[in-house]
């Protein structure tokens, strides 16, 4: 594996090295590695010539520029898709405390309802089921152990049927392509391919067939190809029934949602018998369906004499447990053994006389006949050559003959003759090779040889040489430790140093809160990358103010919260208790610190530290009254003292008609007086006039400053006019202002008559008086008729009031009738002339219409239309010498 990964870094360097030679492009322009340059010689695309130095300079810096630009792009671009991508497939995604449990209790609940409700299975069973669950939701829990990186929701997993760890699909079937390559690369290329080697998974060993390599995506039960994402379902489930049949085989399928782990036990009820079927059959699970009644078994043992005497028991019976004195086979020797091995062998020869009667048998404690005696009938010589018939008691001789056995070299052969006992070692001297075949020499042959030459040979690791001496090619497998760090870069592999990857690492790291009490299983590598789990007991930490107990808060890494209880410390001042919240580890900014010069350079010390400030000013509030007392306030304790409300003060001045306009301040309070209100020495003085309202209709102040009481009487001249606006009249102030309405009236009264007119026309000849005149005209009057002939004098009220009135007379009426006779004569008169008029008018116009026609139509005979040039040609004549005039002159001086 880390071959392949050596030639995938060096394909890519020599990718990077072609990438920095490229041709020269079209504008003449080269670039040769991240700097751009350019060759000399080198000629424009417009066949302009070269172009100079630092013209080809900038455009490669500008195309360089480009292209990194480009690149960065493209790399931050993918970076934050997979950043979205893992925030919200990733099975370590951060969500609410709260909600997430509870979505995952409803995923759970909704994965066993079947099993819990349908069957009225029992919870506990499924306790192993509900830890791969669970782990499926934890953050860092599903971890492939190949490459120790988290398994997501939308990656493709293989989940193995042996251990069900999970594991990324791609890392599986190239942990599959490469266990079988490691098996079969020690055979001949003829074996290749032939055989069917298995591949282990990563972590229990379990061997899967060549033909069960995973090379497509399925859900935990295996019947849904790419099962959808869904976030109500476990993660990598079809949300189907499982269906999956029962380890160890039932009958029966499990009843579950597709789901990680192991099945749970069968919950399905059963009717079944005990172990020794004595008892009654009854209902129970299927998974727990053998039982025993514990009532003695009663079955006979294999000794064929006793009874089984252990409770009701699955399987065979032990052995008889029963002892019993017992004689050997031979019959020689009796002892104690047990009832379930009756049979038993002395360590005694035989010795009975065997039928030759010279020998005795030689067989230790047997069964049955000794036999025939060894010795009788046709035997051979020690070389196998020659056979003798003698009798039992005499031996056989020697044939005389060469041995000619072969001896142990297996080449050579005895060439002593016929011998008893073993054949000498050859001493023949050969030509031997060694046993590496690299060395020849002349030697007895009988020895071994053995040369110096050390195999060079790589062993089966491909990582060591063999280093044994004349080795025949056979090299024994490697016996040094791998010693390679895993996957975890916690541990170094144990095994015995070994070709391709090392298995994943099977310690398992526990990964804790801050007190220990909760924690998180998760495989040796990823504690560095696991978040600790959030546990829900309290921190037990002391506390670090001067309380005796903390603020009630979860386990955490890190410093403890801020402390916001109470201070409660015991003021100096007024000794009340401190309200604030606990300050005595209050961070604080620092003054007067290094200011950085940039970035670059590292703060020398924290800007915030924590020191314990002091108990701010006591806020308690205290009852106080103002200066002028005014109001009663609750103040600051630390604030209790005189204080001013900023109110005006208001007390009453002695001028009993102002207030002390001054801010709130002390007054000092004389023992004689009891007005409360009544202004002090400190008040101001009142320097005003008086104000107080005047009677109605007097204009004038009051003489005199401020004062208390009634102002006095006003005794100044006021001038008024008099009823009819005409005399100015002066009279003292206080009789106006006294006076009742006809006193006034009196009073503006000038004595004169009254200048108005009546609605008559007539002068008031009443004295000048208010309001408006009386209508009781009495003057003499002309009244007429309507015709204006009868003429008489009346009084002008009655006349206004059309009391009296002139009628005309039958004289009167006769004069009208003559008058209306006269006027309609004059306007017929007048008609008959306007008639007269009109008409001859009209015919005056005729005759002059009729002239007109005749003098037309002999103009329209005669006249010629006549063209432009004779119509203005006398007139364009001097136009035209003027124009030629102008230009001479123009061409005269323009020459100068």
């Amino acid at each position: 594996m880390e071959a392949s990964w050596r030639q995938v870094a060096s394909g890519r360097g020599r990718a990077r090295g072609r990438a920095t030679a490229a041709p020269s492009s079209g504008n003449g322009v080269h670039l040769r590695g991240v700097g751009g340059g350019r060759e000399k010689g080198s000629v424009g695309a417009a066949g302009l010539g070269p172009i100079p130095g630092g013209a080809a300079t900038s455009a490669a810096a500008e195309l360089m520029s480009q292209k990194k630009f480009e690149e960065i792009k493209k790399a931050n671009q993918a970076a934050a898709k997979k950043l979205v991508e893992e925030h919200f497939n990733s099975s370590s995604e951060e969500e609410g405390d709260e909600d997430f449990e509870g979505k995952r209790g409803k995923i759970v609940a909704n994965t066993f309802i079947t099993y819990t409700t349908q069957t009225d299975g029992d919870v506990r069973e499924l306790e192993r089921t509900k830890q791969y669950v669970n782990e499926a939701f934890q953050a860092g829990a599903m971890t492939c152990l190949i490459c120790i990186a988290s398994v997501k929701r939308n990656q493709a997993v293989w989940s193995c049927s042996g251990c069900f760890c999970i594991f990324h699909m791609p890392c599986i079937q190239k942990w599959a392509k490469d266990s079988q390559f490691l098996v079969s690369s020690p055979l001949t290329d003829d074996d290749f391919g032939k055989r069917d080697y298995p591949w282990p998974c990563p972590k229990c060993r379990f061997e899967y067939k060549r033909s069960d390599t995973p090379s497509r995506y399925y859900c935990y039960c295996g019947k849904v190809e790419d099962p959808p994402l869904d976030p109500w379902l476990v993660p990598h489930s079809c949300g189907q029934v499982c269906e999956r049949d029962f380890k160890p085989p039932c009958g029966h399928k499990c009843l579950l949602l597709c789901h990680p782990g192991p099945c749970p036990p069968c919950p399905k009820m059963v009717t079944t018998t005990c172990y020794c079927k004595k008892a009654k059959p009854i209902p129970r699970r299927c998974s727990a369906k053998e039982w025993s009644c514990h009532l003695p078994c009663g079955r006979k043992l294999l000794c064929g004499q006793h009874k089984c005497e252990n409770p009701c028991h699955a399987g065979s019976c032990p052995p008889c447990p029963r002892v019993s004195r017992q004689k050997c086979v031979c019959g020689k020797q009796v002892a104690e053994r047990s009832c379930a091995s009756p049979l038993w062998h002395c360590d005694q020869v035989c010795g009975k006389t065997l039928p030759c009667g010279n020998h005795t048998c030689e067989q230790v404690c047997h069964v049955g006949a000794c036999g025939e005696c060894p010795r009788s009938g046709k035997r051979f010589c020690p070389c196998q050559k020659s056979k003798f018939s003698l009798p039992c008691t005499e031996d056989v001789p020697t044939c005389g003959d060469s041995c000619d056995k072969v001896l142990e070299c297996g080449i050579h052969r005895c060439s002593q003759r016929c011998h008893r006992g073993p054949c000498e070692t050859c001493r023949q001297e050969v030509e031997k090779h060694c046993r590496c075949g690299k060395h020849t020499k002349r030697m007895p042959c009988h020895k071994p040889y053995l040369c110096e030459t050390k195999c060079v040979k790589m062993r089966d690791c491909q990582k060591h040489q063999c280093r044994r001496k004349c080795c025949p090619g056979n090299c024994p497998p490697c016996d040094q430790n791998c010693g390679r760090t895993l996957g975890c870069r916690n541990h170094k592999c144990p095994s015995v140093c070994h070709r391709g990857s090392c298995y994943p690492c099977p310690e398992t790291v526990d990964v804790k809160c801050n007190c220990g009490n909760t924690k998180v299983t998760v495989p040796c590598g990823r504690e560095r990358t696991t978040r600790p789990p959030k546990c829900k007991e309290q921190c037990s930490r002391p506390p670090t103010c001067h309380h005796t107990s903390q603020e009630k808060h979860r386990c955490h890494f890190g410093c403890c919260p801020p402390c916001h209880q109470p201070c409660r410390k015991v003021l100096e001042k007024c000794g009340h208790l401190c309200p604030a919240p606990c300050h005595d580890q209050a961070l604080v900014k620092q003054t007067g610190r290094h200011q950085p010069s940039g970035p670059w350079e590292q703060p020398s010390e924290p800007a915030f530290i924590q020191t314990a400030l002091p108990c701010p000013p006591c806020q308690v509030p205290i009852p106080m009254e103002c200066l002028g007392k005014h109001e009663v306030s609750p103040l600051p304790c630390h604030t209790v003292g005189p204080y001013s409300c900023r109110r005006v003060c208001g007390r009453t001045l002695d001028c009993q008609n102002h207030t002390c306009m001054k801010e709130c301040h002390k007054v000092t309070e004389i023992d004689s007086c009891t007005d409360k209100n009544k202004a002090g020495p400190e008040c101001l003085q009142c320097e005003e006039g008086c104000s107080k309202s005047r009677p109605p209709g007097c204009p004038h102040p009051c003489v005199l400053p401020c004062h208390p009481g009634e102002c006095p009487p006003c005794v100044q001249m006021l001038r008024v006019k008099c009823h009819c606006k005409i005399t100015s009249l002066y009279v003292e102030c206080r009789k106006i202002t006294t006076a009742d309405v006809n006193e006034k009236n009196l009073l503006s009264c000038c004595k004169n008559q009254c200048p108005k007119e009546l609605p008559c026309g007539h002068r008031c000849k009443e004295m000048c008086h208010p309001g408006e005149c009386p209508f009781n005209c009495n003057q003499k009057v002309k009244l007429r008729c309507p015709c204006k002939r009868i003429k008489k004098e009346l009084q002008c009220n009655k006349v206004r009031e059309n009391q009296i009135s002139i009628e005309c007379d039958i004289t009167c009426k006769e004069m009208k009738r003559k008058a209306s006779e006269i006027k309609e004569a004059e306007a017929k008169a007048a008609l008959e002339e306007e008639k007269r008029r009109q008409q001859a008018e009209l015919e005056a116009f005729e005759n002059r219409l009729k002239g007109r026609r005749k003098k037309n139509r002999k103009r329209d005979e005669v006249a010629v239309e006549l063209t432009l040039w004779q119509k203005y040609k006398y007139h364009l004549f001097p136009v035209c010498a003027v124009l030629v005039l102008v230009f001479a002159w123009y061409i005269v001086h323009g020459v100068d």
